[in-house]
């Protein structure tokens, strides 16, 4: 079987990272919006044999129903697993339960990514091992392929030394997998930092997604902007309230 899994953390832990811009409430509500724009375009994606989202929270996993998504309940550990565990569980769960024979991790937070972009990535797995999509910003990674589903640990999203990116890129060229590296902003851009909201605002305005409940939220919600911080210079920006 070949599997789409998206794992999202739970609604009390999501994007620590923005608590400097939303309260936890609006978080939740970011998040939600964000899931339901992932559900829309999954319905139309039909190249996998099921979609399944990994979640400790019940009102996504009741969500995931109205999109035809599988949803599995995330048990939480005390301490919680790292991050590569928790993928690393995910994917176990595919092999085991789903006997999948291709998986594809991909993340909530990819906010631009569209159901062509699936479709390429779900061809790309077709002739390769591994299919990276780099994430733009951060030399980390926003679609994980592999082919078998163990043919490579998950060890890279907790590397202590470099990035998830950088580790995975290392350890499959030192297995001689045969890889494949996919080039998009879309699929590679993710909201994790507060430059990446006021930016993720623009771009879903270029891409002309004004319809998405993330464009919706953000735009009742986002009270910074994006401005060059000299004439000269269009590679340095500031952020500035609106």
């Amino acid at each position: 079987m070949k599997l789409l899994l998206v794992p999202i953390a739970p609604l009390s832990r999501t994007k620590s990272r923005l608590r400097n811009c939303f309260s936890r409430e609006q978080l939740k509500e970011l998040t939600i919006a964000i899931f339901k724009d992932l559900g829309e375009k999954l319905l139309s994606v039909d190249c996998f044999d099921e979609k399944i989202i990994y979640c400790n929270s019940p009102e996504i996993l009741e969500l995931a129903d109205n999109y035809n998504l599988v949803g599995i309940k995330e048990e939480l550990k005390e301490p919680p697993l790292s991050f590569a565990k928790v993928i690393e569980a995910l994917n176990d769960i595919a092999l085991k339960k789903y006997e999948a024979h291709q998986t594809i991790i991909t993340f909530l937070d990819l906010v631009l990514i569209s159901a062509h972009n699936f479709y390429e990535i779900s061809s790309l797995m077709e002739k390769s091992q591994i299919v990276i999509c780099p994430a733009i910003h951060s030399s980390g990674i926003s679609v994980f392929g592999r082919k078998p589903p163990e043919i490579i640990s998950s060890s890279c999203f907790s590397d202590p030394t470099q990035t998830s990116l950088i580790s995975l890129f290392n350890e499959a060229k030192e297995k001689n997998l045969k890889i494949k590296i996919y080039d998009s902003l879309r699929a590679g851009f993710d909201v994790d930092v507060k430059q990446d909201l006021v930016l993720a605002y623009q771009y879903l305005k270029v891409f002309n997604l004004r319809q998405s409940e993330t464009f919706k939220f953000l735009k009742d919600n986002l009270k910074l902007t994006l401005q060059k911080s000299s004439r000269k210079n269009n590679r340095e920006f500031k952020i500035t309230e609106k």
